[in-house]
């Protein structure tokens, strides 16, 4: 039995598919998408076994070579929202008991949070706002 040349591309892509979901290397699946293209220039174009190899390298090289880039560059970026206890630092509260270096509560964010002053000579009396500047554990740190 002989099989085409595009059915080979298609199961080398399928294998390389299958490599990518176990190893989780984006690569591979960027050299799927060159087996594609080769399997497509193969099976609908006719091209010859040189054609098919230039197409899948090209293909895949172009792929490693823009995409790779870009995917690494949104890797390394922060996150642009904050969540947790990173969203509550720079927002406001309200002093619920006196706020003093030795502690207090403030309603913060819409929950009751123990805190404490930064400058611990200050103090915060009921009904006054508060910046939040750091979160110890489950304590507040205001100014």
């Amino acid at each position: 039995m002989d099989i085409d040349a595009w059915l080979w591309w298609l199961i080398g892509a399928a294998a390389l598919g299958i490599a990518l979901v176990i190893t989780a290397m984006p690569e591979l699946g960027m050299l799927a998408v060159g087996a594609v293209a080769a399997a497509v220039v193969s099976g609908m174009f006719g091209g010859g076994a040189v054609a098919q190899v230039a197409v899948f390298a090209v293909v895949s090289t172009a792929l490693i070579a823009v995409v790779r880039p870009i995917a690494s560059r949104h890797r390394a970026q922060r996150p642009q929202h904050a969540t947790g206890v990173d969203a509550l630092k720079g927002k406001q509260a309200v002093v619920l008991e006196r706020v003093d270096g030795a502690g207090g509560r403030i309603k913060l964010a819409g929950e009751v949070w123990s805190a404490r002053a930064l400058d611990t000579g200050r103090a915060y009396e009921a009904g006054e706002e508060v910046d939040v500047v750091d979160i110890e554990g489950a304590t507040a740190i205001v100014m």
